[in-house]
Parts: structure tokens; sequence; C-alpha cells
């Protein structure tokens, strides 16, 4: 049987199928952030975060076309991210939800690029927009990372629709 003759039987995944499917790789959570044109912080959780390229150093994230803030995002030079510890729940709870301010009472500050970093992160990434397209219902942001900063700690973890631990070694 030849491949084209599967294709054409096998039924559409469905959107609750594919997300159920998804669910099942670990990630790790971050807040990704911009500063829009009146110069204000604006951000977003992200779990749709990878690396993609050593030489140069490129990540990127996708942010959905109903993210409220997606705009700020189109029209920024450079973004950030911070990539939450294990306790930053409640932050990344926060940056999930809409119709407030995510920054009001949160440590952040102004990374090299003036990105908005949040003060408890992980690891910072800035980047300078590289590349921008759409995918489906998805904005697709590629970034060339410009500055980077570690901690020592434990990720936060999303996996099967809710947050989890790392199991020690």
């Amino acid at each position: 049987m030849s491949s084209e003759g599967v294709q054409s039987r096998m039924a559409p995944v469905s959107s609750a199928e594919f997300r159920l499917a998804c669910g099942r790789f670990a990630t790790g959570v971050a807040i990704a952030s911009v500063l829009d044109r009146a110069g204000v912080p604006r951000g977003l959780t992200v779990s749709s975060f990878t690396s993609v390229s050593l030489e140069p150093p490129l990540v990127l994230i996708c942010l959905g076309h109903a993210v409220t803030n997606l705009e700020d995002f189109r029209d920024a030079r450079h973004f950030g991210l911070s990539i939450l510890r294990q306790e930053d729940r409640d932050i990344s709870t926060r940056f999930a939800q809409k119709g407030h301010d995510r920054f009001e009472g949160v440590s952040w500050l102004r990374g090299e690029t003036g990105v908005p970093l949040l003060a408890s992160a992980l690891a910072f990434i800035e980047c300078a927009a590289h590349q921008r397209f759409s995918a489906g219902d998805h904005d697709i942001l590629v970034g060339e990372v410009v500055r980077t900063c570690v901690a020592d700690g434990a990720p936060l973890v999303y996996y099967a629709g809710r947050y989890a631990r790392l199991a020690p070694e």
C-alpha cells in the first residue's frame, strides 16, 4: 500500500486529541516579555519555546493569534524570556490570565536591550527579533539571543495540563 493511500484515509486529528498528545511532552515554563510602544512592560506565560540554532544562537516562541499582547510582540525589536523556577507557579498563573496588569506587584528589571525580565527567574534570555511568521493559529517569533544570565535552582515544569516536579535522581 502506498503512503498516498494511507494519507487519504486518515481521519483528521481533532484539536482536543492534538492538545492531549502534546500535553504528554513535559515543558519548562517561561514568561515572554516586551515593552510596548509607550514603554510599558507586557508579557505572558509560554511553554511553546525552544532553541533553534547554536550558530547563530536562535530561539523561538509561539504565540496564539488570540493573545492580547500579540501586536506588542509583532512590533518589538527585542523580546525577553524569563525561565521560571519551581517556586514561581503563581507568576506563571498570573501571566497566563487576561484582564489585569501582569507586572503589577511583580519584581522585574530592564535587561540590556530594555526588555522586562523577572527578578526571580532561573534564567534570562534576551533576543533581537530575527524572523516572524504565521503558521496556523499562531505567530512564530524567532529571536537571535544577544544576552543570557543563569542561576541555580529547579525549573517550573508543565505536564499533562498541570504543574509537575522533576524527580530527583
